[in-house]
């Protein structure tokens, strides 16, 4: 059955009860389905996606925006998805296209793959960055990190909060607030009775994924990975800004392998906000 002109059909809002169809529509185009990461996405962003008149979506993608909710200051683009059925007809540009004009001025943050970032560079998004994305068994070894970490609690989301600001720039309370529920671990790395770094490990499919992961120093976000890593039988995945060499070299060593590079590309900003020396890997590329 033809589908009816694909520049003819509505954009709408996505809402959690569309996370089977985005998920389905990840599998379509072999990605995994990460209904886990959908449901958070959907919770804390906004989702836009396109019906298919004979079932499913033809297209999705998700932005979480930080800052005050009436004038967000940066909004993160992520799981932009064409169903291979309607791929290189135009529907992802036009989503994109969408997503520009609803942010206005308010600038935008993406992780681009090599497929994707031609049409990201047409539409005035720039490359700002690279984060390599590494994944495997940790294997602990050589000296332990000398930083005191252990489990977040409840009283620690205050604290959390404030370091997270401070390293991110715009508020993300919404976000960081679905970590406890979010994740199988949140813990926190202090001195002093001082927080110092924070990182959680939340389940994705096969794999364990490290992130956000937050930390003074490279030392301070190794005892944080290797406390998580201690806490699962799972392979590790995480996406590391490649300005970080040292973490990078040092989780290579423990059997963690470069699986791919994304692009950091932003849209009207000439840089993302924050301190990118403790802002080792975001919580989900899909979300910054």
């Amino acid at each position: 059955m033809s589908t009816p002109s694909l520049s003819g059909l509505p954009i709408r809002r996505l809402t959690r009860g569309d996370v089977s169809a985005c998920a389905d529509l990840s599998e379509d185009r072999g990605w995994p389905r990460e209904e886990h990461k959908w449901g958070l996405l959907l919770s804390a962003g906004t989702g836009y996606g396109i019906d298919d008149p004979d079932g499913g979506l033809v297209s999705a993608c998700v932005v979480t925006s930080y800052g005050p909710a009436e004038r967000p200051e940066l909004g993160a683009v992520g799981m932009v998805l064409v169903a291979e059925r309607h791929a290189r007809q135009g529907v992802g540009r036009r989503l994109m296209h969408y997503v520009v004009e609803q942010a206005g001025t308010t600038p935008l943050t993406l992780h681009a793959t090599p497929n994707g970032q031609p049409l990201y560079e047409e539409l005035g998004f720039k490359v700002t960055g690279r984060a390599e994305m590494v994944r495997g068994r940790f294997t602990p070894g050589g000296t332990a990190p000398g930083v005191a970490t252990r489990p977040a609690t409840a009283e620690d989301l205050s604290a959390i909060l404030r370091l997270d600001a401070e390293v991110f720039g715009p508020d993300r309370t919404h976000v960081i607030t679905r970590l406890p529920a979010f994740s199988d671990q949140l813990r926190v790395a202090e001195e002093d009775g001082r927080l110092i770094g924070y990182a959680a490990l939340w389940p994705n499919m096969d794999t364990h994924v490290v992130g956000p992961l937050i930390a003074r120093d490279t030392e301070t976000a190794q005892a944080l990975v290797t406390a998580l890593a201690a806490g699962t039988d799972r392979p590790l995945r995480t996406d590391v800004d490649v300005r970080h060499e040292e973490l990078l070299a040092w989780l290579k060593e423990r059997g963690l392998e470069g699986v791919a590079f994304n692009a950091v590309m932003n849209h009207g900003a000439p840089d993302l906000p924050g301190d990118w020396t403790r802002r080792f890997a975001p919580l989900t590329v899909a979300a910054g």
